[in-house]
């Protein structure tokens, strides 16, 4: 893409834009998928170009996936530049004249708004006040409101200054190469989609555990909880990707409302179809109220209630403290209604046939299946066939989430990001289960969550702990 930027990253020094943003920016920058572009970092931080860059070097040494040249960094810093949000939008809008001058020919503006969700509409109207609107887009992380009401307002008052069309609702869980995987596996191959359905489809399970604890963020969990922090901006979306209807076109409109029609056929969730947890020693965290009722673990069934997925249950789990970290996508086969094979034989002791997707960056798909045993007799075992992007000789073509999605919106490629419709409507199938929440229950640290998320899943199981591993390509052979 050669259309030139200028891009203001709001929260510029901060840990995502230190982690991710700024080393993001520089390989877009620097391996030409981008256009010539000049960057203002807007933060609170008592900085000049010359200390921002310096920031912004160790950034990309500390935390960039790509090895580093003292040539492209002194090609890149010159573009770096620095305002300090008390200097006021008087100055920002100075500093983007004088850019702008430089780059010429009138460029685009990307705004990216990694600020804490209160400040979101200050830096709004601080655009809005430099003259930074028209010509631009902008891009916001989670949480979009905390409700219907909050997200009704939230999107009103955004609206206000810019365009729904201008307007890029961040979720990193799209921006990973397994997500649009997906679709490509789904709708370019004529052996899946035909049996992407109720009559094929037992039950699909979305599972994100995680490891980690709070890692000083208790202040932020405490009004959020694992629901509104995964559920709703994360799980939902994935959710939508395998659910939604062929599209009549690859392009992000056509997409974004197949995805919203999932939405809209969705049942409200209902507390007596939900588990929610929280690990103990949760409420010796410091911030932590010695009393809270925050969830840091949830488990669900969705409900599509469509023709294409009517009576086929969607089981979403998350939880902090969790026995492993995975992020995986399994899908059930329906069994065949009569089995031939004998007693002993060994069908059916591994559960149905499965098709996994792994959503972490490594990027796996697996596909279980009986097959016979080799020797005499007709025993049968659980067999896969797994593939991972390691393996093809364009792995070091990757994006990272947060890179695919900055250049998405430069491009004004809407595919991966959720509208206004979409977050108000999943609020909405929410409100049962914000109104009337399901008790919380303790579980220890490095537990697979409450006992109950078992009765939840019941007659099936969960797939996570794996029955097996996933093959390592390195090893074969050997």
């Amino acid at each position: 893409m050669s259309e030139p930027h200028l891009i203001v990253l709001f929260g510029a020094t901060g840990d995502l834009a230190r982690r991710k943003l700024l080393p993001g920016i520089l390989h877009l920058l620097r391996s030409k998928l981008a256009g010539d572009s000049r960057i203002i970092g807007v933060s609170m931080d008592d900085f000049d170009d010359d200390s921002f860059r310096e920031f912004a070097r160790e950034a990309c040494r500390e935390f960039g996936t790509r090895p580093l040249r003292s040539e492209q960094w002194d090609e890149f810093a010159p573009k770096l530049h620095y305002v300090n949000v008390k200097d006021g939008p008087e100055a920002l809008a100075a500093t983007a004249a004088k850019l702008e001058a430089e780059l010429g020919g009138g460029p685009r503006r990307l705004h990216y708004l990694s600020v804490p969700p209160k400040a979101a509409l200050d830096v709004v109207h601080t655009l809005d006040a430099a003259g930074l609107v028209e010509n631009s887009r902008i891009i916001m992380e989670k949480p979009f409101g905390t409700d219907l009401a909050s997200a009704r307002a939230l999107n009103a008052s955004i609206h206000e200054v810019f365009d729904e069309q201008q307007i890029f609702r961040i979720d990193h869980f799209l921006g990973k190469e397994a997500a649009l995987n997906i679709l490509a596996f789904r709708f370019a191959n004529g052996l899946f989609e035909p049996i992407w359905n109720r009559t094929f489809i037992d039950h699909v399970q979305i599972d994100v555990p995680e490891t980690l604890s709070l890692q000083g963020r208790s202040g932020f969990y405490e009004g959020t909880g694992a629901f509104k922090d995964m559920v709703v901006t994360h799980l939902f979306q994935i959710l939508a990707f395998m659910a939604m209807e062929p599209p009549t076109s690859l392009d992000s409109d056509s997409i974004s409302e197949e995805k919203n029609k999932v939405f809209r056929s969705m049942r409200p969730l209902e507390s007596a179809s939900v588990v929610r947890g929280q690990y103990q020693g949760y409420r010796d965290e410091p911030g932590v109220s010695p009393d809270s009722e925050t969830e840091t673990f949830i488990a669900l069934k969705a409900e599509i209630d469509n023709w294409r997925w009517a009576g086929v249950p969607f089981y979403l789990r998350t939880g902090k403290r969790m026995a492993e970290g995975a992020r995986i996508i399994s899908i059930a086969f329906r069994e065949p209604p009569k089995s031939m094979f004998p007693s002993g034989s060994g069908v059916g002791l591994a559960g149905p046939d499965h098709l996994t997707f792994d959503l972490a960056d490594s990027s796996k798909m697996s596909l279980s299946f009986y097959g016979k045993r080799p020797g005499p007799g007709l025993k049968l075992d659980k067999l896969s066939m797994q593939f991972a992007m390691q393996e093809t000789e364009r792995a070091g073509e990757v994006l990272e989430a947060y890179e695919r999605l900055i250049l998405d919106a430069m491009k004004g490629e809407r595919t991966l990001f959720t509208t206004a419709e979409g977050i108000e409507r999943l609020w909405e199938v929410s409100a049962p289960l914000l109104d009337d929440p399901a008790p919380v229950r303790a579980y220890p640290p490095g537990s697979w969550g409450p006992n109950s998320v078992h009765q939840l899943i019941a007659p099936r199981a969960w797939r996570l702990p794996f029955e097996r591993t996933w093959r390592d390509p390195n090893l074969l052979g050997s």
